[in-house]
């Protein structure tokens, strides 16, 4: 699943993708590593930033205790059913590629995943908006991961959402059975998945 995102295309080949204007996210330079807890582009119709990862204050689970940790990632079997996620907005999230490790501690291999031919992907995400100490609000968004592909198992046993470009307004829209039959691994080939080098951490 996605725990650090890379986008290393200029903005304008993203909006010429999605036919939208840059607006507030004009200036957003590339970015070889991305971490959860910085802003991230975000499609949900109209491009702005949001942080990755949810902080789900005054949420509570079924127990009806608080969910206190950071929710950088969703569950797609769970996402709709859990009280924790009770009024959550859906969008997108496009990165040109994601990051996984395996191995042992100090020993781990990074692995680089993105499309094949180049590109963007884009993930099925949640947003909500918390309200910070002294009212400020702060848009957030976390990744929807399922079972992994054939591509992905061997190297992680979850996966993100992806969704093709004709499928981000069913993913955006009203009809929330229409979205979930969306939380399915994506299709086996249509991704390139190689070890991370230097150069991969250091930008395009």
């Amino acid at each position: 699943m996605p725990g650090r995102f890379f986008f290393t295309d200029p903005v304008s080949a993203l909006t010429d993708a999605l036919a939208v204007e840059a607006g507030p996210v004009s200036n957003e330079p590339v970015r070889a590593n991305v971490s959860p807890g910085q802003e991230i582009i975000v499609y949900d119709g109209a491009l702005s930033r949001m942080r990755w990862g949810i902080v789900p204050v005054g949420r509570v689970n079924a127990r009806g205790r608080p969910v206190m940790e950071q929710i950088i990632n969703a569950r797609s079997e769970t996402v709709f059913d859990k009280t924790a996620f009770d009024g959550v907005g859906r969008a997108v999230i496009p990165v040109n590629g994601w990051y996984e490790w395996t191995g042992e501690t100090r020993r781990k291999t990074a692995w680089r995943i993105a499309p094949k031919g180049g590109g963007f992907l884009y993930f099925a995400a949640i947003t909500d908006v918390w309200t910070a100490p002294g009212g400020l609000k702060v848009p957030q968004v976390a990744a929807v991961t399922c079972e992994p592909n054939a591509d992905v198992a061997p190297i992680h046993h979850r996966m993100g959402v992806l969704l093709d470009l004709d499928q981000l307004h069913v993913w955006m829209g009203d009809d929330l059975t229409a979205a979930k039959a969306l939380m399915v691994p994506w299709p086996v080939g249509r991704l390139q998945i190689k070890e991370a080098t230097d150069v991969d951490w250091d930008g395009p």
